[in-house]
């Protein structure tokens, strides 16, 4: 199977946009956008996300105690392009407070997740992240940012 084309086809899933966040163990800020996000139980409460075993923050996120799902809202595109650039100070001049363990919450989104690191497993080219939810909030009636086809959306009703 082709790649391009593996990839191509993933991109014709509609999914939400996150920006998932951990403090390392120097105290710095460390974030990235991904799309890579799913529930896994309610009992106990866990959720997933995966990241490349080829991104330099990976040992930080592994070894990070705690992190943050952050569930962007749709009026926080250029935030989602921001946490996805390299060699920038993804938070100067970004609004947030401390969550769970440290790990940094945006201000504005819709959803927010703040996970103990529970597990981790390594599948293919990617680790998979999952997290026991200890703390959650939502905005009730605010958009979400959506990703689909490599462009970004904003939810609109049937």
């Amino acid at each position: 199977m082709d790649s391009q084309q593996f990839r191509a086809a993933l991109g014709m899933f509609a999914t939400g946009v996150t920006i998932i966040t951990v403090r390392a163990a120097d105290g710095g800020l460390v974030g990235l956008t991904a799309n890579s996000f799913n529930s896994v139980s309610l009992d106990p409460p866990l959720v997933l996300w995966s990241l490349a075993r080829r991104a330099g923050s990976l040992p930080v996120f592994a070894r990070g105690t705690h992190y943050a799902i952050n569930i962007l809202a749709a009026d926080q595109k250029e935030l989602a392009q921001r946490f996805a650039m390299r060699d920038i100070d993804r938070f100067a001049g970004v609004a947030w407070r401390e969550g769970a363990g440290g790990a940094p919450v945006l201000e504005g989104v819709v959803a927010a997740f703040e996970c103990a690191n529970r597990s981790q497993y390594e599948e293919g080219d990617h680790v998979i992240f999952v997290g026991e939810v200890e703390r959650c909030m939502a905005r009730a009636g605010a958009q979400p940012l959506i990703f689909h086809g490599g462009r970004y959306f904003t939810e609109l009703p049937l």
